[in-house]
């Protein structure tokens, strides 16, 4: 059963939000993924967002460029944490989505990621449902070990052939 929903209101996200969904599968997290818009479908959207909780979702992240109202309408419905994720956009290369997300209003917090920050999203969520799974927070650690090993080994990388020719 999903712990944790991925929402967009566009497919065009999808690149980023993949990168939540793949860090959620690399740590064993059960997540649904959903393209649904809180503007251009808000029956649906009331649907999903007030039935999530019933349906076992622990966190949910959510997505949104421009006027980005997804995170904070998820937020303001769902009781538990959501997360969202600024989009880069074309005019203001996802300052608005930015400004749109982390500016909640007192009373209807959601967490905020950097622009375009997918795999974080995922794994802030893994973290937050790891406070009460000791095996995740295992993974987790594991995760955060391989990552420093992968700096150490590119650092030897480069100091074997030199900056010149480091590919």
């Amino acid at each position: 059963m999903p712990q944790v929903s991925i929402v967009m209101g566009s497919d065009s996200d999808m690149p980023v939000m993949r990168k939540a969904a793949e860090v959620l599968k690399e740590l064993g997290v059960d997540f649904e993924m959903r393209i649904i818009s809180a503007h251009r479908e808000p029956d649906e959207f009331f649907e999903y967002a007030k039935t999530a909780e019933s349906r076992g979702i622990k966190v949910v992240i959510a997505g949104a460029g421009m006027a980005a109202h997804l995170p904070g309408m998820c937020a303001a419905i769902f009781p538990l944490p959501v997360i969202g994720i600024p989009m880069h956009t074309t005019s203001l290369g996802g300052r608005d989505s930015l400004y749109s997300i982390v500016q909640m209003p007192a009373g209807i917090p959601v967490a905020t990621v950097a622009i375009n920050g997918g795999k974080n999203a995922g794994i802030l969520a893994a973290k937050i449902l790891a406070v009460s799974d000791e095996a995740l927070l295992r993974r987790l650690k594991d995760l955060t070990t391989d990552m420093k090993a992968q700096v150490i080994d590119k650092d030897a990388k480069l100091q074997e052939c030199g900056f010149e020719k480091y590919e």
